[in-house]
């Protein structure tokens, strides 16, 4: 039996997730205007592993026979690099971050077909030098 409280208790979505590490607050600089790292935390990551599917194939194949933007692809790369951003910010509210720094993606074949995609960064917490300035655009 397993105790985690944060395990997933239906096998869908009751609302949006909620992270102390808002996606604006993740840079890749070593650095936030306007705010002061107060802490370090450690690395995080996002890990996703994916493979392109037949169709996705199928249909890149054809697109390639006419050249351009492959957009199976495309749109492939794009929600896995989403999903490894998210997983790296869910790895950092769990640490209790409030932003990441340094962030940045690596890209791996594993496998023929098989892709190995990670976002990574450094998990603090800051606070912002003007209390006042966190809220001006």
């Amino acid at each position: 039996m397993n105790n985690d409280p944060l395990q997933r208790r239906v096998p869908y979505e009751v609302s949006s997730p909620r992270y102390s590490v808002s996606p604006h607050m993740v840079t890749t600089a070593f650095e936030l205007p306007n705010h002061r790292v107060t802490q370090t935390l450690g690395i995080v990551r996002g890990i996703v592993v994916r493979s392109r599917n037949v169709f996705v194939n199928i249909g890149a194949a054809f697109q390639t026979l006419v050249g351009g933007n492959i957009t199976a692809w495309t749109r492939l790369c794009e929600q896995t690099r989403s999903e490894a951003f998210d997983i790296m910010i869910q790895h950092a509210t769990e640490l209790g971050a409030n932003a990441i720094i340094g962030a940045r993606y690596d890209a791996t074949e594993i496998a023929s077909g098989a892709t190995e995609v990670l976002a990574y960064g450094t998990a603090v917490i800051v606070e912002p030098i003007d209390p006042g300035s966190f809220y001006r655009s």
